[in-house]
């Protein structure tokens, strides 16, 4: 398997949890209901700074220089995005509550099960990004939609620089097995997150609009 087969798989075996995580219903979850402008760009900020967290961690303690650096990397990017979400505030405090993606991935032990997670985290990244950027867009606010499409902009070279990794760290199909596991838990994670919070709600979480 190669980094392109191993995208391709986790995209089909998710299909249908990333279609409803890119939903207009997940941005309804992931703020409780509450649509307003503070409360989108507080979530988008508070998700941006625990994912930081989590890829400082990994680099603190990974012992594969180059996943390390790439941790390193990713987590600066991470750490860049919250600091340009949380600019569009008058005065923001990262929420103590992690999310449910970061804290699985903050549970996954191994060089291979983390860029396995990396991959899935970013992958329903896209689909965060995407519902973020389409609610400025609706609220006729271009410059703050432009800002989600720039932050989302680094997703790309994200899986690009995970695929790159588990092509050289994968030796047979078992660890390429173990990557998708996890990357297939990191978006179940944030799938069932999506759920509870809808049906906390009383809204159905399935039907895509």
């Amino acid at each position: 398997m190669n980094a392109e087969q191993f995208l391709d798989r986790i995209r089909s075996d998710n299909d249908t949890a990333l279609s409803r995580l890119g939903s207009s219903k997940a941005l309804y979850a992931d703020t409780a209901g509450e649509m307003d402008d503070k409360t989108v760009l507080s979530a988008a900020a508070d998700a941006e700074h625990h994912a930081a967290v989590t890829y400082e961690r990994w680099a603190e303690d990974e012992t594969d220089d180059a996943v390390a650096g790439a941790f390193t990397e990713t987590a600066a990017e991470e750490r860049d995005h919250y600091e340009r979400v949380a600019g569009e505030l008058d005065d923001h405090e990262p929420g103590e509550a992690v999310p449910a993606i970061q804290q699985y991935l903050r549970d996954l032990d191994g060089t291979v099960k983390r860029l396995g997670g990396f991959v899935g985290r970013t992958i329903a990244a896209e689909k965060s990004k995407e519902q973020f950027t389409g609610y400025f867009v609706g609220e006729a606010d271009p410059q703050t939609a432009q800002l989600f499409r720039d932050v989302g902009g680094d997703l790309d070279p994200q899986l690009e620089r995970a695929g790159e990794l588990l092509e050289s760290v994968c030796a047979d199909d078992e660890d390429w097995d173990r990557a998708a596991e996890a990357a297939t838990g990191a978006i179940q994670a944030a799938y069932d997150a999506y759920t509870d919070s809808l049906e906390s709600m009383g809204v159905n979480p399935k039907p895509v609009c």
